[in-house]
């Protein structure tokens, strides 16, 4: 269980933004950090709280795990695209695959994520989620999209975060922002249709949040705050983190029109990155332990010689011969 955090009421708010992840629903709920297949308690510690909240109790569980006739449940395969698929049939489709993986309803967050792990470690995780095709919650979905769109030609993307408040109760939720061709849009999860995929259509970043804000409005939420992050590396190797509230912003106290200007800030900040050098790449052992998911089984790695990795200097000293070196080579042929 989450323990209280000792300090300020303004400390404990800051630290729950911070671990937003970790909030179902306004609701701490439990992180499965033993990795997978789930060990014995984990599992039984999930059952336990599904008795808890569910309204069949017990029952409900004893049901599930005894019965031997359960319907067997479809799995989803990464998407795959043809050349001339349009860059919005792809997100379409890296959506729909999202989705087909389902919200997790259990309390019990399958995959272990650590906003402050490098590029790199996430990936491995969200191509672990591929590989298990478990539910997942919207952080989980999060690093998922952004792995699956790495390929993307002229996508980027970037965190998305809304904080909300209902019944006097705050809630949290993340998206993953899209960029591509002057448009803006959305990939992730959510138990709501409309708080999670939007479509590659919204002319500014601030047509965005207001789209987002209008849903929650629908649903009697009233939004707080949305943190920005920054644009994300197409690196999957990259060990820079990602920078997740590069911008945060109070929606309540900022008139419509300033909000607006803060978004375009944030936005040129935005373009501004992707002319940045990038960070240095990972080790030479690091490199051949991770491999390449990138590379087909048609693109072969490429061997470096001993003369490639010669100085320059080196290698025309070795090449020039004198002249009378070469007549009196012809001659001794």
């Amino acid at each position: 269980m989450l323990r209280p955090t000792v300090g300020s009421i303004e400390e404990r708010d800051e630290e729950q933004e911070d671990d937003e992840e970790l909030r179902d629903g306004g609701v701490p709920f439990f992180v499965n950090r033993g990795g997978l297949p789930v060990d014995e308690e984990t599992w039984e510690r999930m059952w336990r709280h599904v008795a808890r909240i569910h309204p069949e109790g017990e029952a409900m569980g004893k049901g599930l795990r005894g019965a031997a006739d359960l319907p067997k449940i479809p799995i989803p395969s990464v998407p795959t695209y043809h050349p001339t698929t349009s860059i919005p049939q792809r997100l379409e489709a890296i959506q729909k695959y999202i989705r087909d993986l389902q919200y997790n309803h259990t309390g019990t967050q399958f995959f272990e994520i650590k906003k402050s792990r490098p590029l790199t470690a996430l990936m491995d995780i969200a191509k672990e989620m591929t590989r298990e095709v478990l539910p997942i919650k919207c952080l989980e979905a999060v690093i998922l999209a952004i792995y699956l769109t790495t390929n993307l030609p002229g996508v980027e993307r970037f965190p998305l975060s809304f904080k909300t408040q209902f019944s006097g109760n705050h809630f949290y939720h993340i998206v993953l922002g899209v960029h591509c061709g002057g448009r803006f849009g959305a990939l992730g999860i959510s138990r709501r249709d409309d708080l999670m995929f939007k479509h590659l259509e919204f002319r500014t970043l601030a047509d965005l949040v207001q789209e987002f804000q209008g849903a929650y409005r629908g649903y009697w939420h009233t939004l707080r705050k949305v943190k920005i992050g920054q644009y994300v590396s197409h690196d999957v190797h990259s060990v820079e983190q990602i920078e997740w509230k590069h911008s945060v912003l109070d929606v309540d106290r900022l008139p419509k029109e300033e909000l607006r200007r803060e978004l375009e800030r944030h936005t040129r900040d935005m373009r501004l990155k992707i002319g940045k050098a990038a960070p240095p790449s990972p080790t030479k052992d690091r490199r051949n332990s991770m491999g390449s998911p990138l590379r087909g089984p048609g693109s072969p790695m490429r061997r470096i010689s001993h003369i490639e990795r010669r100085p320059s200097a080196e290698k025309k000293v070795l090449e020039k011969k004198p002249p009378t070196d070469l007549n009196g080579y012809q001659i001794r042929v």
